[in-house]
């Protein structure tokens, strides 16, 4: 389950010291975006345009009653498993919704990241993560902390609604931003701190010195109701100077 909850996301005891609400994520999604059409996710075709074989296709499937049934990349599927409406297990078969490997992200900040600033909705807006580097002076990996800096479209999350057609946000809205009160999966809590209620565009990473190490962006073309039907996604790397894009399509159960 720890590969897909964590698509939610966008991390730990630290993070409480911040502006993140005790309201629910689905309080959250409303307050931010007010009154959205509901639609769930059909499929996502991604291309690259360096590389044919990166290409892939994330295709969902949902039971009679509308519950998100499967989610396949391909190379694996996940299947969702419920007991009385509830869900109970994910089981894993590829990272299918992983958000670092939606935006072909080279880091985990979605993962092992801390909120350190929340933006006005609510959506985390600076994380702080630590990134294994080898230092050639030591001969050995050092551990050193970087930050992402998120940006979103003025528009809704587009993953919300399936996301609660597959109970995870169920799931998200009984966990208790209080760690005294009861012990909790402190994936599913960080799953929670991190979920965005607005549709991520920017992300900036940068190392300890401040300096921009990797950037990615992401403009949509959005339907009536502002999902998006198609979006192109460019990656730079400073470092190496180099830069990947690639395509999304979105379509929709009818």
């Amino acid at each position: 389950m720890r590969k897909t909850i964590y698509f939610i996301s966008l991390l730990c005891a630290s993070v409480l010291t911040f502006s993140c609400s005790e309201d629910s994520v689905s309080d959250q999604f409303n307050e931010a975006n007010g009154n959205v059409q509901e639609k769930l996710i059909k499929s996502i075709f991604i291309t690259s345009a360096q590389d044919s074989q990166e290409n892939k296709n994330i295709i969902l499937s949902y039971s009679s009653n509308g519950a998100l049934n499967t989610i396949s990349n391909g190379t694996g599927t996940s299947i969702f498993v419920y007991d009385n409406g509830e869900l109970k297990d994910i089981t894993e078969g590829g990272d299918n919704l992983n958000i670092e490997e939606l935006y072909e992200s080279p880091y985990d900040a979605f993962e092992t990241g801390e909120v350190l600033v929340y933006d006005d909705n609510g959506n985390p807006k600076k994380i702080e993560f630590y990134q294994e580097e080898y230092d050639s002076n030591l001969g050995y990996d050092v551990t050193k902390i970087y930050t992402a800096d998120v940006s979103y479209d003025n528009t809704h999350n587009p993953y919300f609604y399936t996301l609660q057609a597959g109970g995870i946000i169920e799931v998200l809205d009984g966990v208790q931003l209080n760690f005294s009160i009861n012990p909790q999966v402190l994936e599913i809590v960080q799953a929670r701190l991190l979920f965005p209620v607005n549709n991520p565009t920017q992300f900036i990473y940068k190392n300890e010195e401040g300096e921009i190490v990797h950037t990615i962006n992401a403009n949509y073309d959005y339907d009536n109701e502002n999902y998006p039907t198609s979006a192109t996604l460019t990656a730079v790397s400073i470092e190496d100077s180099e830069q990947t894009t690639y395509s999304f399509v979105f379509n929709y159960v009818n």
